[in-house]
């Protein structure tokens, strides 16, 4: 599941100047083409979260699968960019189930330091599956065009196969949906949801308004990368993320959350500054390896303080909250960076992302999202 999800923007990616140049669009552009999988979740991931936790996980995840892999495979025909936005619309709505009910299975069946442990190898999965799907993506745009990028969206079916085979039935919950929504808005209050809430969304709008929308650009226009090589620059994080993840369980044991989401922060701040001053390719580079290390220290940090903030029953809808405010930090993100992108060019853009980290850091300091003060503790 989480490998199918990552591939809504991380495998199309290296493909978007060369759309750009087919459809003759503008680089403005490529920030609704980059939003449009993201913005159905800001909407849709909280009614299916109250669904999950209402009918189970697999009547849910099933129906998603099948339209992620259809709405994606299709858009490889899309005649227009009009006929392509709403294929990836209805690939959006699709994605919008798929990563945070990962991680809601993994809360229920796991506890504590293991859950932490485990939402940390998925996390390594999702972040290995970054440094696979540019390349691959920019491999086949070279090969036959970016509408073949489109074509491992297919995989969706798949899953949704696998899905069915792998994962139970459970029975209906005997409760009114008024009662399911008073009981997750009980543990959506809670400082630490709250906190993890904000933080995920300036956290996405950044990745995916300045690293997956403005540095595919950037690396073009400004360092003549073709989409292969455009592919690799985008899978350079994953080699430090996937580190990190992989070690967050012990990192948890022996560091609050906020300390960790803390210093994530930081690594984001000095990673868009370098690349930001970077006059050559190896500094950008590197300021990606820093890059992928925050981004492997915040984000299983926030799923885990989520996940472990609710029981089973409203696990669903609370962690579905998270994740509407990542899709929308995903569909303004590349919306905001392509704009940004016009009006101050690629290092400006990703100094102001800079800006944008440390006010985030800031601002963590004061309000200590991490605490362990949510009403299930």
């Amino acid at each position: 599941m989480t490998l199918t999800g990552i591939m809504a923007n991380t495998l199309i990616a290296p493909a978007v100047p060369d759309i750009l140049v087919d459809l003759d669009l503008s680089e403005g552009q490529a920030g609704l083409l980059i939003a449009a999988a993201a913005f159905p979740g800001i909407f849709v991931a909280p009614i299916i979260g109250l669904l999950a936790d209402r009918y189970g996980r697999r009547p849910v995840l099933v129906p998603c699968l099948v339209l992620f892999g259809v709405f994606g495979g299709l858009a490889s025909f899309a005649p227009s960019f009009e006929v392509l936005l709403l294929c990836r619309l209805g690939q959006g709505l699709g994605t919008a189930a798929l990563i945070n009910l990962a991680v809601v299975l993994i809360g229920d069946h796991w506890e504590g330091a293991d859950r932490a442990r485990v939402i940390g190898q998925n996390s390594a999965v999702l972040t290995t599956s970054i440094a696979i799907m540019p390349p691959l993506g920019g491999l086949l745009t070279d090969l036959g065009g970016w509408r073949f990028s489109f074509v491992p969206y297919w995989l969706g079916l798949v899953t949704a196969i696998a899905v069915v085979r792998v994962l139970p039935p459970v029975p209906r919950r005997d409760v009114t949906i008024a009662d399911q929504v008073r009981e997750a808005a009980w543990f959506l209050r809670s400082p630490s949801v709250v906190g993890a809430v904000g933080i995920g969304f300036v956290v996405f709008m950044l990745i995916f308004g300045l690293f997956l929308t403005v540095l595919p650009i950037y690396a073009a226009e400004g360092f003549g990368l073709g989409g292969t090589a455009r592919g690799l620059l985008l899978g350079v994080p994953a080699v430090t993320s996937t580190t990190v993840a992989l070690v967050i369980g012990r990192l948890r044991a022996r560091h609050s959350a906020t300390r960790l989401v803390l210093a994530g922060s930081a690594g984001f701040a000095l990673a868009f500054g370098v690349i930001a001053g970077a006059p050559a390719i190896g500094l950008v580079v590197a300021g990606a390896l820093l890059y992928g290390a925050a981004e492997g220290l915040t984000i299983p940090t926030l799923q885990d303080v989520v996940a472990g903030s609710a029981p089973a029953s409203s696990r669903g809808s609370v962690m579905a909250v998270w994740v509407g405010a990542v899709r929308l930090g995903q569909a303004s993100g590349p919306v905001i960076g392509g704009v940004a992108l016009g009006a101050l060019g690629g290092p400006g853009t990703f100094l102001a992302g800079a800006g944008v980290a440390l006010a985030l850091l800031v601002a963590q300091a004061a309000y200590r999202p991490g605490a362990r003060t949510s009403p299930s503790a």
